[in-house]
């Protein structure tokens, strides 16, 4: 596997494929039957899931020592955390961000890295901008470590509305600052840990885009 592979160079993220051709599929068959209401409907239902999973090009400058946002969204929350209360097993702060339906949803990794875990749990699906939702929804833990030992997770965790998340990296994998590591459907959070030295750079309600918004600095 080429650990350095570029998982979609379409202006649309392919898991939005199926989707997209079911309701063109639909719109096409109500328009055949004359029936122009459902194609109608369908026809919007089809320009929606094209908009939601754009996957526009990003231009990431890789500053030595930044980290930047994993996911399109706003700042909901900026705490610190204890070990025992995050991935990282170590004193960390915790940057959560908050995915609309509104926002591109396709995730890319906040730093240059070596994927060390990877980790699933099955949950509930409580509104992604709930607290509760950190440990009781879906979620996804990815755990990276730079090239200078420093270390970063990232959690995708599924909200109200998406029901599945899509992880396109694996455990030993060696990903860019800024590349595309996977995405999740129709609305979510996602959640970046790091060393609680860490200089941050955003606020809450601040508005960011991924591959592009720098979120702080490691030290």
């Amino acid at each position: 596997m080429n650990n350095l592979h570029i998982y979609n160079k379409w202006p649309i993220a392919r898991e939005g494929l199926p989707f997209i051709l079911l309701s063109l599929s639909l719109t096409c068959l109500f328009l055949f039957l004359n029936m122009f209401l459902p194609s109608l409907f369908f026809c919007l239902i089809t320009l929606f899931v094209i908009f939601f999973f754009r996957d526009p090009e990003r231009k990431c400058n890789q500053i030595p020592g930044s980290v930047i946002s994993p996911a399109d969204g706003k700042i909901i929350e900026i705490r610190k955390v204890k070990g025992k209360d995050n991935p990282l097993e170590q004193d960390a702060v915790k940057i959560s961000i908050f995915m609309s339906i509104f926002n591109v949803h396709v995730n890319r990794s906040p730093v240059t890295a070596t994927i060390r875990h990877i980790s699933y749990h099955p949950g509930k699906f409580f509104s992604a901008n709930l607290d509760k939702a950190s440990e009781q929804n879906e979620r996804n833990i990815v755990c990276m470590e730079t090239d200078a030992h420093q270390h970063i997770a990232v959690i995708q965790i599924a909200g109200l509305i998406a029901r599945r998340i899509v992880c396109w990296i694996e455990e030993g994998d060696k990903v860019l600052q800024g590349q595309r590591f996977g995405l999740i459907r129709f609305g979510s959070r996602l959640e970046v840990f790091m060393a609680d030295d860490s200089r941050i750079t955003v606020q809450p309600g601040q508005k960011v885009k991924a591959g592009e918004t720098i979120v702080g600095y490691l030290q």
